[in-house]
């Protein structure tokens, strides 16, 4: 694995990276929580954007655990690899929806040509995951991604240094660094 993984307490919109991940909704088209401050920090660039792909591929919207790009407008970040994740259920194991959140907005970010990514703390917010079990999830759906050897057709994501987590609050950053260390 070269591509190192850090924590950082902080605003997602404020990262300096390649990538910024936002955790949409399938509407493409903004909400709450990250979707809402990288739309509104982000600008109208980003809305024409989104409102572009709902015009051409995404009519009815993106697919739980799909990602998909558009630029950062006014972000410090070059793109946004915007992806939807999976409302928690204590009924029903969406562990597989959460896991592709991750690879494929590393996926996504690698098929850019981007050296860094920054992730919040996907369906952790509004959608219920609990952020202990959210935490276990991404980084070790990172870990497994940056590992593995990127398959024939794909560039995998050798290009990757680094991968961020930012993370809004101290209840978070104690779940993602206990996964970390």
């Amino acid at each position: 694995m070269n591509a190192r993984i850090t924590l950082v307490r902080g605003d997602i919109t404020a990262q300096d990276t390649d990538v910024v991940v936002n955790a949409a909704n399938s509407s493409l088209l903004g909400g709450g929580g990250v979707d809402g401050a990288i739309h509104r920090k982000g600008g109208p660039e980003i809305l024409a954007a989104c409102r572009a792909l709902r015009a051409s591929h995404y009519g009815k919207g993106l697919a739980t655990g799909q990602a998909v790009a558009t630029t950062a407008g006014r972000l410090p970040a070059r793109w946004v690899v915007h992806t939807v994740g999976p409302r928690w259920s204590a009924t029903e194991d969406r562990t597989a929806l959460l896991e592709s959140c991750y690879r494929e907005s590393l996926r996504v970010a690698a098929g850019l040509g981007a050296h860094s990514v920054a992730f919040p703390a996907i369906s952790t917010g509004i959608y219920g995951w609990p952020l202990d079990d959210g935490a276990r999830v991404a980084v070790a759906t990172v870990r497994s991604v940056l590992s593995a050897p990127p398959a024939r057709d794909e560039a995998g994501a050798a290009g990757l240094t680094e991968v961020r987590f930012v993370v809004f609050d101290e209840a978070a950053q104690s779940a993602f660094g206990a996964v970390l260390d």
